[in-house]
């Protein structure tokens, strides 16, 4: 693990932040940190950061004590964007890259190709108060991963963003995580965690409520529905036991039932196939990681 945080505590006077919550953050994944506003996201990330220290509890960096020389070694966009609007671009870019340990020709030189690769070299001599928000958080996050750290923390990284620049964000994460570095990602687009997100973890009320590899999470809420597309003479009824037929809907001869097993799949598709129809497509209806996220937070679904 390149995280392990134990038994964390924090309080801000009577507001309980975080309620012992232990976390174990697989190396080289992209892994998604979820919860509504005020869950403790946020407090923990500025824990691990050492920005904020906890209580009670530890935080293990690649299972040793975190350390603030470890610090160096990531990356954090934080929620609130903090560039200075007076500075110029490049200078302000520069400035950051050495913060980080980087000598200034290293720094030159990463920066530049970043630049580059946004096709954003114009901006370089620009104040930070010319750009837009996008255009600035662009810049934001070439100054987050500009020093490759093995560990980069991403606060709402799409925000701001139109789709197309959205999408070039997603292809760096990306592009970063096959590179080797783990990327902790703070969201509330469920969208982009179903997208990117290896492994999961759902804080609420200050508490770990679920963690886990998301396919994983997706399929154990589901609640064995399959989608059945088939053609026959007459439509398909219950197999009591192996399936249930919730819903069944015809055009042009061709069906397609909502079933609910209540047996195995094989089983089920062993009755399907016996009952002499013509299956065009039988495919499991996993939950949307938005509809989970929803349930757990409200507490409809356990």
């Amino acid at each position: 693990m390149i995280i392990k945080t134990i038994d964390i505590c924090k309080n801000f006077g009577e507001k309980v932040a975080l309620d012992h919550l232990s976390l174990d953050i697989p190396e080289g994944q992209i892994f998604g940190l979820l919860g509504p506003n005020g869950a403790g996201k946020t407090t923990l990330i500025r824990i691990i950061n050492r920005i904020t220290i906890p209580n009670s509890g530890q935080v293990l960096f690649k299972d040793k004590p975190i350390t603030q020389e470890d610090v160096m070694c990531i990356g954090y966009l934080p929620e609130e964007r903090g560039l200075y609007r007076k500075m110029k671009v490049g200078e302000q870019a520069l400035y950051l890259a050495r913060l980080k340990g980087m000598s200034r020709t290293d720094a030159m030189t990463a920066l530049k190709d970043w630049f580059v690769r946004f096709g954003i070299e114009s901006w370089w001599n620009k104040k930070v108060e010319e750009l837009s928000k996008g255009m600035a958080q662009k810049v934001q996050f070439i100054t987050t991963v500009v020093h490759k750290p093995s560990l980069m923390i991403l606060d709402e990284p799409f925000s701001g963003f139109d789709p197309v620049n959205a999408e070039v964000i997603r292809q760096e994460i990306l592009r970063l995580k096959e590179e080797g570095a783990t990327i902790i990602l703070s969201t509330h687009n469920m969208e982009s965690v179903e997208e990117l997100c290896d492994s999961i973890a759902l804080v609420n009320h200050s508490k770990l409520v679920v963690t886990g590899p998301t396919d994983h999470i997706r399929r154990s809420y589901g609640d064995s529905r399959v989608e059945l597309i088939y053609t026959a003479d007459a439509p398909l009824q219950s197999a009591p036991g192996v399936f249930d037929v919730d819903s069944d809907t015809v055009q042009d001869g061709v069906h397609t039932a909502m079933l609910r097993l209540g047996a195995g799949t094989n089983e089920a598709l062993a009755a399907i196939l016996g009952a002499g129809i013509t299956v065009r497509s039988f495919r499991e209806l996993i939950p949307r990681m938005n509809d989970i996220f929803i349930r757990l937070v409200t507490g409809e679904g356990k």
